[in-house]
């Protein structure tokens, strides 16, 4: 087979179902033939052309798993018609950085469905290195979770969250909800969750959270309620709005953490109080996207069923209708994750 079927976004907001060449391989890769990719908020901002614009036409898709369909002369520890998943950060390897698993920070760093062509098609080319081996037999709908799950290890790990901690979560769509279940993983207690959408904040109660507060008015006193009237040892921001980052510090006690997820707009930025934040030792930390070992860990979590995956698994879409799963995401709110079913 020389050509593949691939949803192309050509501009903003449109996608072009379009017969394009199979990716070629290198002798230090492997062809993966796409089960089922899930759509990101990621992906959602390409679509609507506020983040990539510079890389259209382009085949988004990142949240992708799949079955090895060539490999390349150089590959010995994967084997055709083996099931995987796909570390999308493609580092030089050796660097600083990525010798610390920070490959985001590499000066040569490309994505997967970001950087270059992705999981939207039938097939796609990835570094053998970073295709990670599924031993265990786990759906293609959950097993296309693991990337998203990755990037909540590594924000709960870069924050270091332990047992009785208490965290304020803002937002309750996919990546909150999933942010809510790593918390109540890692022992944190109470967890608060804030999002404008009653429906979403009623399925975060329902994925584990303490309370969740769909009124903003009620939000501070809910937080001082719960936490002895000090504040949260912890913020995740997981929507990308410069307010909600701001209130994030208004939330946090003496010494507490706020943690930089949700993507803004280039060029945003928040106020910080330097005296206040010194004589409180309070701090600040970024995080994105699971990378490495995050990849290996949330295998592992979905693998034993350490996540409710319902919400995140009830919506699918083939690919010729890829164009009205982007255009209805926001009428279906009960849909945490809508998924794109690429091959049986």
């Amino acid at each position: 087979m020389n050509t593949m079927r691939a949803a192309v976004l050509i501009a903003p907001k449109r996608f072009e179902l379009r017969d394009v060449p199979v990716p070629a391989i290198g002798p230090e890769d492997v062809l993966v033939r796409v089960t089922r990719t899930g759509i990101c908020g990621t992906d959602i901002h390409i679509f609507n052309g506020h983040y990539a614009a510079d890389k259209l036409p382009l085949i988004p898709g990142h949240e992708f798993c799949g079955t090895i369909a060539e490999c390349g002369a150089n590959v010995r520890h994967l084997a055709v018609g083996a099931r995987v998943v796909v570390d999308i950060n493609i580092g030089c390897g050796t660097c600083f950085w990525c010798r610390r698993n920070e490959v985001l920070n590499c000066t040569e760093v490309t994505q997967v469905g970001i950087g270059r062509d992705g999981g939207f098609a039938e097939f796609v080319a990835v570094p053998a290195r970073l295709a990670i081996p599924v031993e265990a037999d786990i759906p293609d709908d959950i097993l296309a979770l693991t990337e998203p799950v990755a990037c909540v290890v590594r924000a709960a790990r870069k924050a270091k969250v332990t047992f009785g901690q208490s965290v304020v979560i803002f937002g309750a769509g996919p990546i909150g909800n999933l942010h809510v279940q790593m918390m109540r993983l890692v022992g944190a207690a109470p967890i608060i969750v804030a999002d404008l959408s009653a429906d979403r904040c009623r399925m975060a109660l329902e994925a584990g959270a303490d309370a969740a507060v769909s009124d903003p008015a009620e939000l501070k006193a809910t937080v001082l309620r719960m936490t002895g009237g000090r504040g949260a040892d912890f913020i995740i921001e997981s929507v990308g709005n410069r307010k909600l980052y701001e209130q994030a510090f208004d939330l946090a006690r003496r010494g507490g953490h706020v943690a930089f997820f949700g993507i803004t707009p280039p060029g945003e930025t928040v106020p910080v109080d330097i005296l206040r934040t010194v004589l409180e030792e309070g701090s600040l930390k970024g995080s994105v996207a699971g990378m490495g070992e995050d990849m290996h860990d949330a295998l592992t979590l979905l693998s034993h069923g350490r996540f409710r995956t319902d919400d995140f698994t009830r919506a699918s879409y083939c690919l010729e209708n890829i164009q009205e799963a982007f255009e209805t995401l926001g009428d279906r709110p009960q849909d945490l994750k809508t998924q794109i079913a690429i091959a049986a």
